[in-house]
Order: C-alpha cells, then sequence, then structure tokens
C-alpha cells in the first residue's frame, strides 16, 4: 500500500512540474501574439503606400505591363509555398495548414499541373521529408518573428523561378489571423499578380500628374518585386500571430487538463493513505485482541 502512495505522489509531483511549463508557455505566447498584431499595423502603411505608388503608374500610363502581370496560356507547373510552423505544441495549428495543402495540390492536378513544393517552416519540412515529396527550397528560424529580409529572400527565389519559366503560377498556403480567437488556414495565388490588386479603380483626390524618371516600365520593375515581398512578409506575419494564438490555446486546454489530473491523483492518494491507516488500524487492533487473548490465558 505504502508502495502505491509513493507512486501516486510521483506522478501528481510531475503533473505538476509540466503543468508550469504550460502555463509559461502560454503566458510567453499570450505576449508574443500582442507584438505579432502591432507588427502587422506597424508593416501595412508601407504596404498601402507600395499599392497607391503602382496605382498611380497604371493611372498615368493606361495599363500595367509587366511579366510578373502575365497569365500564361497553357501553365504546366505550380509552385507552392507552405508556410508552418518551425515548432509543435501549437494543437491543429499545422495539421490544418497541411490539410489545406492536400486540396490545393488535388485542385492543381485536376487543372493539369503539376505542383512545385517551397516549405517554410521546420513542421512543413518534416512532413515533406516523411512522405518522400521533393522541395525545391526551404526555409525556417523564423517562423514565430517573421523578419523581412527572410521574407525578401522567399520572394527572389520565387520570382527568378516564375521569370525562368520553372514555375507558372505561385500560390501560398497559410493561416490568415483574424483575432486570437479566429484564425484559418487558407490559400491565396500570388504569381501571377492579378491586374485589379494594383491597377486602382477607387477615384483618390487630388490626383497627381507625374513626369516619371526612369520609365514606368523601369519603375514597375522595382516595385512589383517589392509588391510580392510585401504579400510574403504579411502572410509570414499572420501566420506567426495565428501560430502563437494556436499554442495559447493549446497550453491553456494543457494547464486546465493538468490541473483536473491534479486532482483525480490527489483523490487517488489520499484513498490511498486511508487505506493504508485503515490497515494500521486493523493490525493495531488485531494485536492488541490477540494480546489480551494471550493474558488472559
Amino acid at each position: 500500500m505504502g508502495a502505491k502512495l509513493r507512486v501516486v505522489r510521483r506522478r501528481i509531483r510531475s503533473v505538476q512540474s509540466t503543468m508550469k511549463i504550460t502555463r509559461a508557455m502560454e503566458l510567453i505566447a499570450a505576449s508574443r501574439i500582442v507584438k505579432a498584431q502591432e507588427r502587422v499595423f506597424q508593416a501595412r502603411p508601407y504596404a498601402d503606400l507600395l499599392t497607391a505608388a503602382m496605382e498611380d503608374v497604371a493611372r498615368q500610363t493606361g495599363s500595367l505591363v509587366h511579366p510578373l502581370l502575365e497569365e500564361r496560356e497553357q501553365p504546366q507547373r505550380a509552385g507552392v509555398l507552405v508556410m508552418t510552423s518551425d515548432r509543435g505544441l501549437a494543437g491543429s495549428y499545422n495539421a490544418n495548414v497541411l490539410k489545406r495543402l492536400d486540396g490545393l495540390v488535388e485542385r492543381i492536378r485536376r487543372d493539369g499541373m503539376d505542383p512545385v513544393m517551397y516549405a517554410s517552416g521546420k513542421k512543413a519540412i518534416g512532413y515533406f521529408r516523411f512522405r518522400g515529396i521533393p522541395v525545391e527550397t526551404s526555409w525556417s528560424g523564423f517562423s514565430e518573428v517573421p523578419r523581412y529580409d527572410a521574407a525578401a529572400e522567399i520572394g527572389e527565389r520565387l520570382i527568378g523561378d516564375f521569370r525562368e519559366r520553372r514555375i507558372d503560377e505561385l500560390h501560398t498556403v497559410y493561416t490568415d489571423f483574424r483575432s486570437a480567437f479566429t484564425f484559418r488556414a487558407t490559400d491565396k495565388r500570388f504569381l501571377p499578380i492579378a491586374p485589379e490588386e494594383v491597377s486602382g479603380s477607387a477615384e483618390r483626390a487630388p490626383q497627381a500628374e507625374y513626369i516619371f524618371e526612369p520609365e514606368p516600365a523601369a519603375i514597375l520593375d522595382e516595385l512589383l518585386p517589392q509588391y510580392l515581398i510585401t504579400k510574403i512578409f504579411f502572410a509570414l506575419l499572420e501566420s506567426a500571430a495565428s501560430e502563437n494564438a494556436a499554442r495559447q490555446r493549446a497550453m491553456a486546454a494543457a494547464t486546465d487538463n493538468a490541473e483536473e489530473l491534479i486532482k483525480v491523483l490527489t483523490r487517488q492518494a489520499n484513498r490511498a493513505r486511508q487505506d493504508e491507516i485503515t490497515t494500521e488500524i486493523m493490525e493495531i487492533v488485531g494485536g492488541a485482541e490477540a494480546l489480551a487473548q494471550a493474558t488472559s490465558e
């Protein structure tokens, strides 16, 4: 009986230690959600001004013509950039992204194209390695706190592959962050860039007249790649916020489960202790009765 009690108490101490870890991870994830949201808000003015600049070029020239806007007649290969986390313990966050990826790959194949994989995050890299799926390029080490230079590296590689016709389209699978309680895996086509994204049909006042130096085509050569890199950076930021929100939720659930388990184990320990005390009392009473009988004889 004493051995059983020691085992239960050891399990209680183990669960309590685990609960401290999950509680700490929950608090860390909660603080990172706020920082990730702030980074999204801080980056948005740059994206708005970049889009406005391209709208000005389109309005003054009457049209947008650029290789990154080119819709190819018979696309053969579709690039797929998958954004997952570098670490686990985030509930169903990565599973939802990979499930969305499977659906996208099916659609691409139905359209008669071959998917070409690009992975961001160790979980995506491990997923492809486990299934023996070839990956063109992979990146990792920044899923929780994305860097703009990492987005630039990813964007430059994808733009280069699109220009060289290694891929004819580019789709990105990531997690769209709305709030700490609402985020969902989604996929969007990033290349070719839809002209309506940057043409700007709304009237803005005042509309200034520009003299372009260099020519509009040269300006687009600079603006459109930056526009794509900015979209990738935003996707990374939203994925980071979603990852931390999912981790906070998972760790909060783990902490609650640990508390419930401690209550159950405590009841087991109390019951074992009561059984131990009862056994000891019975042994004492039995010994006393035996001694009394021996004395009376």
